[in-house]
C-alpha cells in the first residue's frame, strides 16, 4: 500500500491546473450536502453527481499523470492561475445550471466567473429566482476564489514581481529577483504547497469566527455564511439577504475583518513590502485608514452644513447614523467589497443632499492592498505616486537636496513609482478600452462607465450603486456579457500578468 507521504508527493506533481480542477469539483459536495439536509433533492442531485463526476474525471487524469516530473518554465504557475479563471468557471457553472434550467449556461458561466474572480455582479435580479443552494455556491465559489488570491500573491506573483510587488522589488516586472529577498531557490510547487499550509487554515478559521458573530448578531445562518464568506473574499455576494440585517452590530463586525483586505500584514509577514516596520508602520494600512476617516468626514461636513441651512430639525442621532452609514460604505467599497450599509440612506437623507455614485467609483479603483482579496490599483502604488510626488516637490525647493528614505524608500520614490504609473496609464488605457467596447454592443455611455469600473477593480456591486440606478445586467447582449467576462479577469490578474503572459522572452527563459 502506497504510503500518505508518497501519495502526497504524487499528488503535488499533477499540473497545478488539474490540482484546483480536482479541488473545485470536490468543492460541490458542500451544496449537495446542504441541499439534501434541506429537502432540495434536485439541487442535492446536480450538484452530487457534478461533482462526482469531476473527481472522477480528476482521478482518472492523474493517473495517466503518474510518474511524471512536470515541466513548467517561470510562467507556468502564472499561466495555470490565468487558466483557472477561464475555464474553472465553465466546470462550476455545469452543477448550476443543472438546478436552475430555465437559464442558459452561458449566464451561468458569468456568474461563475465573477464569482471565482470575486467581482460578485449577479445577472439575477431578483434573488428569489435562485434557490439557497445556489446562492450557497455562489458564496462558496467566491471565497475559493478569495483564498486562490492568497496563496496566488506569495507563491505565484511576487516571485515573478508582479501583483503589486515591481513597486518595491528589484527585478522587473515578470522576471524572477536576483536579491538577498530572492525566492527562486523553492519551487513553484514547494511555494504554493507552504502558502496553502500557512494561509488556509487562517483564512478558513477567519471565515468561520466572522460567520458566528454575525449569528450572535441576529442574521440567518446561511445569510452569515455567505455574508462572512463574502466579506473574506470581498466578493459582495449575498444569499438575498440584507447585509445590515444584524443592525450596527454586524456592520462593525463586518467592517473589522474588512481591514484584512487593506494590508497583506494584517494576517501575514510573508511578503515584502514598503516597510519591515510591521502594520504601523505599513504604509498601505495608513493610507487605506487615512481614506476611511477622511471621506465620511468629508460627507459629513457636506451633510452637516446641508442640513443647517435646511433647518430640517435632525438630532444628534441621526447625525451619527449618517457617520457611521458613510464609514461602513467607505470600508466596503474601498475593500471592494461592496456591501451598503443600513445607514447609508440616512446618509443622503439626513441632509436632503445625494450622494454620488462616483465617490463610490473612485473609492472602489484605489482598491485595497496589495497580495490581498481586494482588487483596484491598490493602495502601494498609489503610495509610491505620493512619495515621488513629496520628492519632486522638495526637489523644486531644494534642487541639490539628496533623499534621506534609505535605499527602499529611494527605490520605491523613482523606480518603484515609475513602474505604478505605468500601472495606470494601462489601467487607463483597459478602463477606456472596456468603456468604448461596451458602447459598441449598444451599452449607454453612462453605463458603460460603471460596468468597466465594477469589472476592472473586481466591485460587482457597483452596478447596483454607481449610477442613476441599478442596471439590469441580464438585459445586456451577450458580446456585452463577453467584453465584462473579460474585463473581470483582466481587473483580477492585473495588465502586468497578462502582458507577461504574452512575453516571447519569457517563455524562452
Amino acid at each position: 500500500m502506497r504510503r500518505p507521504n508518497k501519495l502526497s508527493r504524487d499528488l503535488t506533481q499533477l499540473p497545478l491546473f488539474l490540482l484546483m480542477f480536482g479541488i473545485g469539483t470536490a468543492s460541490m459536495l458542500v451544496p449537495a450536502g446542504y441541499a439534501l439536509a434541506t429537502d432540495a433533492h434536485g439541487p442535492s442531485q446536480a450538484f452530487f453527481y457534478a461533482g462526482l463526476l469531476g473527481v472522477v474525471t480528476f482521478l482518472l487524469i492523474g493517473m495517466a499523470h503518474a510518474g511524471r516530473a512536470p515541466r513548467e518554465g517561470a510562467l507556468g504557475p502564472l499561466l495555470s492561475l490565468f487558466s483557472a479563471f477561464v475555464f474553472l468557471p465553465v466546470v462550476f457553472a455545469i452543477p448550476f445550471v443543472e438546478a436552475l434550467p430555465t437559464t442558459r449556461f452561458f449566464n451561468a458561466y458569468f456568474e461563475m466567473l465573477s464569482a471565482l474572480t470575486t467581482t460578485g455582479a449577479t445577472l439575477f435580479e431578483d434573488p428569489t429566482r435562485l434557490s439557497p443552494t445556489l446562492h450557497l455556491w455562489r458564496a462558496q465559489v467566491g471565497w475559493m476564489g478569495g483564498l486562490l488570491m492568497w496563496v496566488a500573491a506569495v507563491a505565484i506573483l511576487a516571485p515573478l514581481n508582479l501583483g503589486g510587488f515591481e513597486v518595491t522589488a528589484q527585478a522587473e516586472p515578470g522576471r524572477r529577483e536576483t536579491g538577498m529577498y530572492s525566492t527562486a531557490p523553492l519551487a513553484p510547487r514547494e511555494r504554493i504547497k507552504r502558502a496553502l499550509d500557512t494561509l488556509g487554515p487562517l483564512y478558513s478559521g477567519l471565515t468561520l469566527l466572522l460567520w458566528v458573530l454575525l449569528v450572535f448578531a441576529g442574521q440567518e445562518p446561511l445569510d452569515a455564511l455567505c455574508h462572512a464568506m463574502s466579506v473574506m473574499a470581498t466578493s459582495g455576494i449575498t444569499a438575498g439577504g440584507d447585509p445590515a440585517s444584524g443592525g450596527i452590530i454586524a456592520e462593525i463586525v463586518m467592517a473589522m475583518f474588512m481591514l484584512f483586505a487593506l494590508s497583506r500584514l494584517t494576517f501575514s509577514s510573508d511578503t515584502m513590502t514598503a516597510t519591515q516596520g510591521g502594520l504601523s508602520t505599513d504604509p498601505e494600512f495608513r493610507i487605506g485608514l487615512g481614506i476611511i476617516l477622511l471621506v465620511p468626514s468629508v460627507l459629513f461636513a457636506r451633510h452637516f452644513f446641508g442640513a443647517i441651512e435646511l433647518d430640517n430639525g435632525e438630532t444628534i442621532t441621526g447625525a451619527i447614523k449618517a457617520f457611521w452609514g458613510s464609514v461602513f460604505t467607505v470600508v466596503s467599497f474601498l475593500s471592494t467589497t461592496g456591501f451598503v450599509s443600513e445607514y447609508w440612506s440616512e446618509t443622503q437623507s439626513w441632509s436632503g443632499l445625494g450622494t454620488p455614485g462616483l465617490i463610490l467609483m473612485g473609492l472602489a479603483l484605489v482598491g485595497g492592498g496589495v497580495a490581498t482579496t481586494a482588487g483596484g490599483v491598490k493602495l502601494l502604488r498609489v503610495f509610491a505616486l505620493y512619495r515621488n510626488g513629496v520628492r519632486e516637490m522638495e526637489q523644486l525647493v531644494h534642487p541639490n537636496s539628496v533623499s534621506g528614505a534609505g535605499i527602499a524608500g529611494r527605490r520605491l520614490q523613482s523606480g518603484g513609482a515609475f513602474i505604478a504609473w505605468i500601472f495606470f496609464m494601462l489601467f487607463a488605457l483597459a478602463f477606456a478600452a472596456v468603456t468604448l467596447a461596451l458602447t459598441f454592443v449598444d451599452v449607454p455611455f453612462d453605463e458603460a462607465l460603471v460596468l468597466a469600473i465594477a469589472a476592472l477593480s473586481t466591485t460587482g456591486p457597483l452596478t447596483e450603486m454607481g449610477g442613476e440606478g441599478p442596471i439590469a445586467l441580464m438585459s445586456l447582449t451577450d458580446a456585452a456579457k463577453a467584453i465584462l467576462a473579460g474585463a473581470m479577469v483582466l481587473g483580477r490578474l492585473e495588465t502586468l500578468a497578462i502582458i507577461a503572459l504574452l512575453t516571447p522572452d519569457l517563455w524562452r527563459s
